[in-house]
């Protein structure tokens, strides 16, 4: 009645079965242990209510479920699982030990498959609840094991399904080890905001304000990021219904749309949104790994979110933060009458002399020297500037300005955006930020194909926190960090340290936090290409990235240099994405703007 075909699409989908299966058994303490990132071991022990001997052998049967009782109990589902699929397919394509043993038992059962094969059951001695060790997963299908990413990809994988499945159940313990080294350790939490600030760090909790509404068909409650702390990594988005984890890009633009005119375009908050809704009004298996759900009342659930997050930004907002109620504020002063006492009065009055001409008297001539202290010459940098120079009150005034030409190399700089310069056939503006674009994508791309890096050490080491993911992340690409120039340690399991950026890069406090998660945005895409397509695709992003983290321009000594820099580039007129660099204002058209 309820198939929905293979279930095990990589080590990450191992691990949450298994898991969810423990959190159905009413565990209280789960522990997951894994190998190589799952190829090797995926290890599952819990102290649920366990199974029977019977129930044992037959759970690896296909559609063989104890969950459900009658066909009507599918309309009323509260279990993450329920179709009897999970084991059946696990099974298919990895050795299995299972040890099990309930409380009204004094010994348990150990059952052991390989490929969907039934290889010996036994009675052994084991504590209450179930033990699963899955071994040598894909053994039997080389293919699929063969196109499995590397190890830190997959681990990342592992991680996202463990938070997602302990981020439900604040009051059960789970722990996460990789290779010997724990990676989540979460004790029974009093509130899901306990469990956030476990498995994804104090900072978060710190962003959040607290979301509630209640409606004739759903029930609300949960978290969303506060407007200013919106980052351009994805990550921390969560939708629950009635504990279980699912995606919504639907939802999801109920929560934008709440945000819309208070984030940057591009940007994307956190939330974490657990709905309560009527389990016959969603079908929850329309996705063969649960993944998606369909509402009934999808629409009015829209608006719901909506409200709600809106509801929410606006008791954020800085009116929001001002405590009317707190006991220990000071009152506001009262203006008692004799405050006219002390003001003044009268109002001071500004002596003008109407008849002042300030040239009727001139540098050299009696009087004041309005342009140097006892001097006739101008001073450099006040009104004439150097190309300034002393005229006797006889003279035109228009002499100022003869004979005063820029030097020929002169290059000026507008509004820190463009430099502008001569050249052969007119006027060259060149645009700062696709000319600093293009330098950083042939360095980085000659990075990247040989193995030459400089790094600039920054004064001061910069922690920044990235989670658990975004640690594994920057452990993956290690070796790519490095060819660019970038020297980042890890720190802890959640935190890496920024000793040094490539340069042109800024390590300063704040401008490394950003740089970090923009680094993460760029590393998380696991889209693979062709040799040389790819390092010209990765030094084009970073390239972007240092050039819109670069500094404003405001040196023409600092522009000239870019400037040669830029002509010695193999194609300086363009940008790795085909943009112009430099525009070529001819005489012509010069003469064209005073017609």
């Amino acid at each position: 009645m309820i198939a929905a075909g293979e279930v095990v699409q990589r080590p990450a989908s191992v691990v949450k079965e298994l898991m969810e299966n423990a959190v159905d058994a009413g565990a209280t303490d789960v522990k997951v242990s894994v190998t190589d990132a799952g190829r090797t071991l995926i290890q599952v022990i819990d102290n649920g209510s366990g199974m029977n001997p019977d129930d044992a052998v037959l759970c690896f049967e296909r559609h063989a479920t104890s969950k459900l009782a009658t066909p009507e109990d599918l309309h009323h589902i509260l279990t993450f699982g329920f179709r009897g699929e999970a084991l059946a397919s696990i099974a298919a394509v990895a050795d299995v030990t299972l040890r099990t043993r309930t409380p009204d038992q004094e010994s348990g059962v150990e059952v052991q498959m390989s490929a969907s094969e039934n290889k010996g059951t036994r009675e052994v001695s084991c504590p209450i609840g179930t033990n699963i060790a899955v071994r040598n997963l894909f053994f039997n299908i080389p293919a699929r094991r063969k196109f499995l990413k590397s190890d830190n990809v997959e681990l990342r994988h592992i991680v996202e399904e463990f938070q997602r499945v302990a981020l439900t159940r604040p009051d059960i313990g789970f722990t996460l080890t990789h290779n010997g080294r724990d990676i989540h350790v979460v004790k029974p939490a009093k509130s899901f905001k306990f469990r956030i600030q476990d498995l994804l760090g104090p900072a978060i909790v710190g962003d959040i304000v607290d979301i509630e509404a209640d409606t004739t068909i759903a029930s609300l409650r949960g978290y969303a990021g506060r407007p200013e702390s919106a980052k351009k990594t994805l990550g921390n988005q969560f939708f629950f219904v009635n504990g279980r984890y699912f995606r919504s890009p639907y939802l999801h633009k109920a929560v934008m749309k709440a945000y819309e005119n208070l984030i940057p375009e591009g940007t994307t908050p956190s939330y974490f949104l657990y709905i309560d809704v009527d389990p016959a009004s969603i079908d929850v298996n329309i996705h063969p790994t649960k993944a998606e759900i369909k509402f009934e009342e999808d629409q009015l659930l829209f608006q719901t979110v909506f409200a709600a997050v809106k509801e929410a930004m606006g008791r954020s907002s800085i009116a929001g933060n001002i405590d009317f109620d707190n006991p220990e504020a000071r009152e506001m002063p009262v203006i008692g009458t004799s405050f006219r006492e002390y003001t003044p009065s009268s109002t001071p009055t500004v002596g003008l002399d109407p008849d002042y001409d300030p040239f009727s008297e001139m540098p050299g001539q009696a009087g004041h020297d309005v342009y140097g202290p006892g001097t006739g010459t101008v001073t450099p940098g006040v009104i004439g500037g150097p190309y300034s120079s002393h005229v006797e009150k006889s003279q035109n005034y228009g002499a100022l300005f003869e004979n005063r030409t820029l030097p020929t190399q002169q290059i000026l700089v507008v509004q820190g955006k463009y430099i502008l310069t001569q050249s052969a056939t007119g006027l060259m503006v060149v645009h700062v930020r696709r000319a600093r674009e293009r330098l950083f994508f042939d360095r980085f791309l000659k990075a990247l194909t040989a193995d030459s890096h400089v790094s600039q050490q920054a004064l001061f080491p910069v922690t920044v926190t990235v989670g658990v993911e975004g640690r594994l992340t920057i452990d993956a690409h290690g070796e790519t960090l490095r060819k660019l120039g970038f020297d980042i340690a890890p720190f802890g399991p959640d935190s890496v340290v920024v000793n040094g950026v490539p340069e042109g890069y800024s390590a300063e406090p704040g401008k490394a936090e950003e740089m970090v998660g923009n680094l993460l945005l760029i590393l998380s895409d696991d889209s693979a290409s062709l040799p040389g397509v790819m390092e010209q695709a990765m030094a084009g992003k970073f390239a972007l990235l240092g050039a819109a983290g670069g500094d404003k321009l405001t040196s023409p000594l600092e522009a000239q240099r870019l400037v040669d820099a830029l002509l010695q580039s193999d194609n300086p007129e363009y940008t790795p994405s085909g943009k112009k660099i430099i525009s070529i204002v001819g005489s012509e058209e010069l003469e064209k703007k005073f017609q």
